[in-house]
């Protein structure tokens, strides 16, 4: 199908944009690169998607591929978003969180789960094992943890924390990967895990939140 002229010059630069960054740009990243509303960018994406240029892939990441006029693929994203958990809201699981710090690009070869989020640490508990205070943790979402297995961890319903989970036949222990802080011994219901750590990713490479910094 043919491209109309706003549509040809929208594809035009989300090929450049992809081509620079192997990224697609937000809705207002896109909206203020072109001068235009934010209905507008999402309208245009629909009708290209509609014409078959475009397909759109993954809930919480801006994943697209573009296509030729004969169908074969274009351009692909050479990465995919991950939202960085920034405030944590009572009662809803890590995964489900509409507020996001911002978002950090991996790759999807590597990191391919369904609704996976990133939390950032703040602190050396968790040293011994690799992980560094302003890093990133890569989780995959779990509510259910095997003994050993470094989780990210909803404490009283407000303070999310990375730890070595063990679970015994009338508490939890949460352990650190570092001597000089204590293992910390909790009840069943001032718990709730949230996903399992899988990854994590380093200092300055975890420093992407939809802007180039």
């Amino acid at each position: 199908m043919e491209l109309t002229e706003k549509q040809q010059q929208f594809l035009d630069y989300l090929t450049e944009r992809m081509d620079d960054d192997g990224r697609i740009p937000t809705l207002r990243q896109a909206a203020g690169d072109l001068g235009v509303s934010h209905t507008a960018v999402a309208q245009l994406m629909t009708q290209l998607e509609k014409k078959g240029v475009l397909a759109r892939d993954g809930h919480y990441s801006r994943t697209i591929r573009l296509y030729s006029g004969h169908g074969e693929q274009r351009s692909a994203r050479r990465g995919r978003e991950l939202p960085i958990i920034g405030q944590i809201t009572a009662g809803l699981p890590m995964y489900a969180q509409q507020e996001w710090e911002g978002m950090v690009l991996v790759d999807p070869s590597i990191f391919a789960g369904e609704n996976l989020f990133c939390l950032r640490i703040k602190g050396q508990s968790m040293k011994d094992a690799g992980i560094f205070d302003g890093d990133l943790v890569v989780c995959e979402p779990r509510q259910y943890a095997e003994n050993g297995e470094v989780v990210a961890v909803l404490v009283r319903g407000e303070e999310a924390t990375v730890k070595r989970f063990f679970l015994y036949a009338d508490h939890i222990e949460l352990r650190p990967a570092n001597d000089a802080f204590p293992v910390m011994c909790y009840p069943f219901g001032d718990l709730l895990v949230q996903g399992k750590v899988i990854g994590v990713i380093r200092g300055r490479h975890a420093e992407y939140d939809g802007k180039r910094k």
